[in-house]
């Protein structure tokens, strides 16, 4: 026992210093493997390109040597055409509706024929919808709508082009949004295909890593003014969408308040989209991408790293706190 104490006491002392060599050489390490992929003689397919963070992203890329295969909804508009204008030569415009079967397909059969030689290094699942409005305001193919484009649009492309990806052992990226975990108020035709497109992308990362392939998950915050990706709608819009009952249950006030206030929080989000493209470069190019990039200013950034693990209770008291969701309590129907 006295030798077991003794020896505990040399232990203990040891290992505060031998903990600081670890760290260091733990750093040295991580430092010396730490950079960026070249992207000369890879290949990259960006789905969604015809404007906002794809748009921005497949001129990133192709700035830093890959070839981008940027997949647009309309290849003759104006953003597509842009992309061929403002682009080198490696700039490739594909027809892609990431909702249909036969574009997917057509797409893959296209990279798979032009790709360079040292093949498919990673593909963006960037391409998406948004819109708002209460449950009982949407339909079930409201539902369907939102996952068939941000949900089985991501996955259909993934399955497509995974055998590509995989013999490169290259990257697959999602964008989500912070709407996959916070069960914000008016966002649930969103928030259900953002937190499936979430489970999906964290299965396959589990998956793949047995064939080195790194997945990496985008959630940006209030992007809504830098992108053209949130709908714009008037209360007239929302309101002659509804049936008699729900007129009975939601007033016109309460659906003018409603419009106004998530008017008003979309002109208080971010302006510049600079800060999801900086992420979507790095989960591409770097040498240790990260599993999830959280995108929010610093103030709110501790709020919803905790938000996640805070038991029902307390995330729903969050919205309490709301000046439009107590007003939204004395507005509405109640018997």
């Amino acid at each position: 026992m006295i030798n077991f104490i003794l020896l505990a006491g040399h232990f203990t002392s040891f290992v505060p210093i031998s903990a600081v060599l670890l760290y260091v050489l733990v750093k040295l390490v991580s430092s010396c493997r730490r950079g960026q992929v070249d992207g000369r003689g890879y290949a990259v397919l960006v789905t969604g390109c015809d404007s906002g963070f794809g748009h921005r992203l497949a001129l990133g890329l192709d700035r830093r040597g890959f070839v981008v295969f940027a997949g647009c909804l309309s290849p003759e508009g104006v953003g597509a055409q842009s992309l061929a204008r403002d682009g080198s030569s490696r700039m490739k415009l594909l027809k892609l509706d990431v909702t249909k079967d036969q574009d997917v397909q057509q797409a893959q059969k296209t990279v798979r024929k032009n790709l360079p030689e040292k093949g498919l290094w990673a593909v963006v699942n960037n391409a998406g919808i948004s819109d708002w409005a209460e449950i009982e305001w949407s339909t079930t193919e409201d539902f369907r709508h939102m996952a068939e484009v941000n949900l089985f649009g991501s996955i259909r492309t993934a399955v497509a082009f995974l055998p590509l990806v995989r013999a490169c052992r290259g990257r697959m990226v999602f964008v989500s949004s912070i709407f996959a975990f916070f069960n914000c108020l008016n966002m649930g035709a969103y928030s259900v295909s953002k937190r499936g497109l979430e489970a999906f992308a964290d299965c396959l990362r589990v998956e793949m890593a047995s064939f080195g392939v790194k997945v990496s998950i985008i959630q940006p915050g209030n992007f809504a003014g830098a992108t053209n990706i949130q709908k714009i709608k008037t209360s007239s819009d929302i309101w002659e969408k509804l049936d008699d009952d729900k007129k009975l249950m939601f007033n016109r006030r309460y659906v003018e308040l409603a419009n106004d206030y998530f008017l008003s929080m979309c002109r208080t989000g971010f302006r510049s989209p600079d800060l999801v493209v900086d992420a979507l470069l790095h989960s591409v190019t770097s040498t240790q991408p990260k599993s999830r990039y959280l995108l929010v200013s610093a103030l709110d950034k501790f709020f919803f790293k905790l938000f996640p693990f805070l038991p029902a209770v307390l995330t729903d008291a969050v919205f309490s706190f709301s000046a439009m969701y107590a007003r939204r309590g004395n507005m509405l129907y109640a018997k």
